[in-house]
């Protein structure tokens, strides 16, 4: 018998929805309800997000039979399902990991031993200094080295690349103002090595919108910045179309605390400015639209990111739409970056798994580049052992998690499509009430747009504060026994010394010739403004600096504009400004503040709230006194007072408590009367008589864990 008369016989024989006949969604919902035993459906099983999209429990059919996009195919249309039909079959994401070496040698060295074990892009920052176009010798000593590589001549490139076949692997710069004194030093470095920049793809991008959002000043007026922006796209149009020079990045935003509907609307908002900009100037909108590199961050909640990059995609191909553009132009390139906004320093190594969840859903999403952090970069410059767990963690995603072999393998999911949905019109929401106020520009200028981000941090730091939002090794299960790793700090004034000493040398060792030469390039920089590109190049073979080249054409760049920056956000710095204040105060004493848990009773009687209490303020940073049980207060005053500690803790059980805590505060009281009293619990009916007692707080899930370790601590003046 072939197999398909034996399926034929099977299928007669079982016929799965004739004997389970599947339940309604309504029938569902009757035995949830009265398995809640009259507990509220919406409060128990309705998930809230910052969003403002309520998660449901469940998700079928029904909630995407209407949906425009849930018929779309990968490669086609809107994209959500990706720009390519095979997935990453042809060709992987890349695995593009920033590492942010001021010094080009060091900087080399780590990028031949990092592209030899699994990266598979070039992916440079360059430092302050070199991004405001400032030589290092000139430039302020904290903007040297901040951030990443400090250029300034060809011989900073020939260093950095020396040994390197760049042709192998995409390059990409983020050159923050203007692309264009990089794009002209690199290519004079190509120039001098032969190297047919055709034959290079990646991206040398400028991305001046959100360079003012995130340090609130921007050196150039607008209509300098976009000109330059202008001349750039032409010219790679022209010369380099593997290159892409206008970069939109959500990262001011990310790193500010935004949520994925902000995020989007706010990276959308500045490509539509940036599309303006270049229809205004002539540039044909295609290449402007293909010269975008598009970079968000990569949150916590694994969902709602895959569903990001989803949105993303199609906003991005509604709105190219909307400009005339075709649909086989209207691909979005998505460079993915973990966010640095739920690193933690204490307890560093969660980090690594935060990291990974999140380069799970960029995958999962479908971008193009993925910057995975190492654990301790919040912190410090990343180390070897640090860049390797990271880029690991993208080698295994793909080569063993077999995760590249995939089509879209979140397409089709009810709750990813459906959450897709809702996230692309709350999006789209906010990105029109932005466009109403002028665009991203005026919104940031007027400060609608760090209001609204203030209004989420706001909120999420009341979560963490009532441990609602769990922060790990953080806010809760602290790891008391922990040291601080300690941090690999660029040394900048030591830094800043030897580049300046280095530029100095080489400005006088030139011969007046080429000195000449030199000056009468840059004048002619000054001079023009459509060729300053090819005249740049030239200047830089000579031996031009960066900071030569970009003070030459800076001609005309107009007024600064200033605005209020975005701040960073960070969810582990409150809880972590307590465990700072903790171990400072012992390195002025010797030992921590102490919390004492009057446990009374036999164990099952205590035990619950001593465990809960413990975790309370050692998330704080206090050495937790816990003791094994006290048959009577008498005794549990004498160890409380013995100890020395800051504060007691009762713990026991509401019904024990009318009789147990007036004597213990009482005893306490009259030997000591700075020492807090906390009762671990909240029994309604009696917190005013404990009050009364002289309870000074209360202890219990949702309480603010943050204001309540405070208030100890700065009692104790940490």
């Amino acid at each position: 018998m072939n197999e398909a008369a034996q399926n034929k016989i099977l299928d007669e024989k079982l016929n799965l929805k004739k004997e389970f006949t599947p339940p309604t969604f309504e029938e569902w919902k009757s035995k949830v309800e009265a398995e809640l035993k009259g507990a509220s459906y919406d409060k128990k099983l309705i998930t809230k997000t910052y969003e403002g999209i309520d998660l449901k429990p469940i998700y079928t059919k029904s909630d995407i039979e209407n949906l425009e996009l849930s018929d779309e195919l990968p490669g086609f249309t809107n994209y959500v399902r990706g720009t390519k039909a095979s997935g990453y079959l042809g060709k992987s994401w890349e695995i593009a990991q920033e590492i942010p070496y001021a010094d080009a040698e060091e900087l080399n060295a780590a990028l031949k031993n990092d592209l030899s074990r699994g990266q598979t892009s070039i992916n440079i920052n360059l430092d302050e200094a070199t991004k405001l176009g400032q030589d290092a010798d000139y430039a302020e000593t904290e903007k040297v080295g901040e951030g990443g590589l400090s250029v300034s001549g060809l011989k900073s490139l020939e260093r950095v690349f020396d040994g390197i076949d760049i042709t192998k692997y995409p390059i990409h710069v983020d050159a923050g103002i203007t692309s264009i004194p990089f794009l002209i030093l690199f290519n004079a470095f190509l120039k001098k090595k032969k190297i047919n920049i055709k034959k290079l793809s990646g991206s040398i991008h400028a991305d001046p919108i959100g360079y003012l959002a995130e340090r609130g000043t921007l050196p150039v007026s607008f209509d300098f910045a976009f000109d330059k922006m202008r001349l750039s796209v032409e010219w790679t149009n022209k010369n380099a179309s593997g290159f892409k020079t206008i970069g939109v990045s959500g990262m001011p935003y990310n790193n500010a605390g935004a949520t994925a509907v902000q995020e989007l609307a706010f990276v959308i908002s500045t490509a539509v400015e940036y599309l303006n900009q270049m229809k205004e100037r002539n540039v044909d909108l295609i290449s402007a639209a293909e010269s975008m590199r598009f970079t968000f961050g990569v949150g916590p909640f694994y969902f709602m990111e895959v569903a990001k990059f989803r949105a993303a995609r199609v906003m991005w191909s509604k709105v190219l739409e909307q400009f005339g553009v075709a649909e086989k132009n209207r691909k979005m390139f998505i460079h993915a970056k973990t966010a640095l906004n739920n690193q933690t320093v204490y307890d560093p190594y969660v980090n690594m798994l935060r990291t990974t969840t999140e380069a799970f859903s960029a995958v999962v999403g479908g971008v193009d580049s993925i910057h995975t952090n190492p654990f301790n970069e919040s912190f410090c410059l990343p180390d070897t052992f640090s860049r390797r767990i990271a880029r690991n963690t993208q080698v295994i995603l793909n080569e063993e998690s077999n995760l590249s072999k995939l089509i879209d393998p979140a397409g089709g999911s009810y709750f990813v499509e459906k959450l897709t949905y809702d996230l692309l019109n709350e999006a789209w929401k906010l990105f029109k009430e932005i466009e109403s106020k002028g665009g991203i520009v005026e919104a940031l200028k007027s400060g609608f747009v760090q209001s609204i981000i203030s209004e989420v941090t706001s909120n999420k730091n009341k979560d963490i504060a009532k441990r609602k939002s769990v922060v790990v090794g953080v806010n809760m299960y602290a790891n008391t026994k922990e040291e601080k790793i300690k941090p690999i700090l660029l040394n900048k004034e030591e830094f800043k010394k030897k580049r300046a000493e280095y530029l100095q040398k080489y400005r006088v060792e030139g011969d007046n010739k080429k000195n000449s030469a030199i000056l009468e390039k840059l004048q002619k920089l000054s001079d023009t403004n459509n060729d300053i590109i090819e005249i740049g190049i030239e200047a830089a073979f000579e031996g031009a600096t960066i900071g030569e080249i970009s003070q030459s054409a800076r001609a005309n760049r107009g007024e600064e504009v200033k605005i209020n920056k975005l701040i960073k956000f960070r969810t582990g710095e409150l809880f972590e400004s307590l465990r700072d204040a903790c171990e400072n105060y012992k390195i002025k004493t010797g030992a921590k503040p102490k919390i004492f848990l009057a446990t009374m009773g036999p164990v099952k009687q205590f035990k619950g709230r001593a465990d809960f209490s413990r975790g309370f303020f050692e998330a704080g940073g206090f050495d937790v006194e816990y003791p094994n049980g006290f048959a009577t207060t008498d005794e549990a005053v004498t160890a409380a007072i013995n100890s020395k500690a800051n504060a007691v803790v009762i713990c026991s059980t509401d019904e024990t408590y009318p009789e147990l805590v007036p004597p213990i505060i009482k005893g306490i009281k009259e030997i000591n009367k700075e020492m807090s009293v906390i009762l671990a619990g909240y029994p309604k009916e009696q917190v005013e008589e404990h009050k009364k007692s002289g309870v000074d707080d209360f202890i219990f899930l949702g309480c603010d864990a943050y204001s309540i370790v405070k208030k100890i601590i700065d009692n104790v003046q940490c």
